[in-house]
């Protein structure tokens, strides 16, 4: 939060519009941007801070004002950021409800998405919630941003470094007890190396320290609610089911200490192919392990999911990793080489394709989605010459 907010400050002078050539003499033809209005923002539970800053400050310096509706599940983090956002307002004498909270549940987020006079929702979260938001923005010609769903995967060639993939995929998948949207969900590895691989995963998984992360040395905390653990339960019996072996974790622990918690043992599970429930979205830490032979089947079991936010790539090769970026590699709005998927710079756009929504948040040029463009010409000349050599005598 603190580092989009040094970002919008520098932004807020480099809100550049374009000056252009015109074909017609005497005039100037040029961009210009103005604030959208008033910019919706739904936030989900996993990232209760950072998804809302993100959006807010870039939306505050394009000289919009927000609404917040923030998950039901985390409304501590929301009061607290907005009470902090409150004091800096007065203490510049800004407008003093230049961003307001929504609190409730889906019939708020409703409100927001139906409402004429919000310019534009940036909604994140799930899959299914981003296919009632967006048709019910469009039909009222407002602007959606979506960030939704990921299914992210690392490939692991035969080249590549396993010291420093080892760090990537373990952080990547059980970072946030695998409760973030970057979270890798599948590592398709060489079929060389990927018995090493899976053996030194699971002897790392059994070294992970769960438990309130609160205490130090803590690495994975719990899951937000019980219907999480259900879903992750649920996934790797299907998973089973679909031929996959449970290699380690899934148990639910810490039931005598926390019995109102649910904290689980990272898994992972060993599949001989991609199937329906690898295709699938599970927002817990459960990471599926899959192999390939050549370089055109990775990228081929990489990219056949629906969702498309973050992709990596450990290689040692640089005609792997150049493939890899481009129009015929991965086909996630993120791509990595040599780290995981997981842990995005606010610098670059965030988002991604397919069923992630194509929406820009953050860094780059993603400004322009909280902004209205306006294309001016200015004629100096004082005569009236037509564009593309039209000539109109009367």
């Amino acid at each position: 939060m603190i580092d989009i907010c040094d970002f919008a400050v520098g932004l807020s002078r480099q809100l550049y519009g374009r000056t252009m050539s015109s074909e017609r003499p005497g005039h100037r033809l040029m961009e210009t941007w103005h604030p959208l209005g008033v910019v919706g923002v739904i936030t989900s539970f996993n990232f209760p801070a950072a998804v809302w800053s993100w959006n807010t400050a870039i939306a505050l310096v394009c000289g919009d004002s927000v609404i917040w509706k923030p998950s039901e599940l985390a409304p501590i983090t929301a009061s607290a950021c907005a009470a902090l956002l409150d004091r800096a307002i007065a203490e510049i004498g800004a407008p003093q409800y230049v961003c307001q909270i929504v609190a409730g549940g889906p019939d708020a987020g409703r409100a927001l998405v139906d409402h004429p006079g919000v310019a534009l929702i940036s909604a994140t979260g799930s899959t299914t919630m981003g296919r009632a938001v967006g048709p019910r923005v469009a039909a009222r010609f407002g602007r959606s941003l979506l960030e939704l769903g990921g299914n992210n995967a690392s490939i692991v060639a035969p080249s590549a470094n396993l010291d420093l993939a080892m760090r990537g995929i373990v952080f990547g998948a059980v970072g946030t007890a695998g409760q973030r949207c970057t979270t890798l969900r599948r590592v398709i590895v060489h079929e060389n190396v990927v018995e090493t691989l899976v053996e030194r995963l699971a002897a790392t998984y059994g070294r992970l320290v769960v438990g309130n992360p609160l205490r130090p040395g803590t690495l994975v905390g719990p899951l937000i609610r019980e219907a999480a653990f259900t879903t992750m339960s649920n996934a790797i019996g299907a998973a089973r089911q679909q031929g996959g072996s449970l290699i380690v974790g899934g148990e639910r622990l810490l039931q005598d200490e926390a019995p109102d918690a649910y904290y689980v043992s990272p898994a992972i599970v060993r599949m001989s192919s991609q199937t329906d429930i690898v295709r699938k979205e599970t927002f817990a830490p459960l990471l599926y392990v899959l192999s390939y032979s050549d370089f055109d089947e990775a990228i081929k079991l990489h990219n056949d999911v629906p969702q498309g936010l973050s992709s990596s790539i450990f290689t040692s090769d640089q005609a792997e990793a150049e493939r890899f970026m481009s129009a015929n590699g991965s086909d996630c709005g993120l791509i990595n080489v040599n780290i995981g998927t997981s842990g995005a710079e606010i610098g670059g756009a965030f988002g991604g394709e397919k069923e992630t929504g194509g929406g820009r948040e953050s860094g780059s040029d993603a400004w322009r989605s909280y902004m209205r463009r306006a294309t001016n010409t200015v004629n100096f000349s004082g005569e009236l010459p037509l564009a593309q050599g039209v000539e109109f005598t009367v």
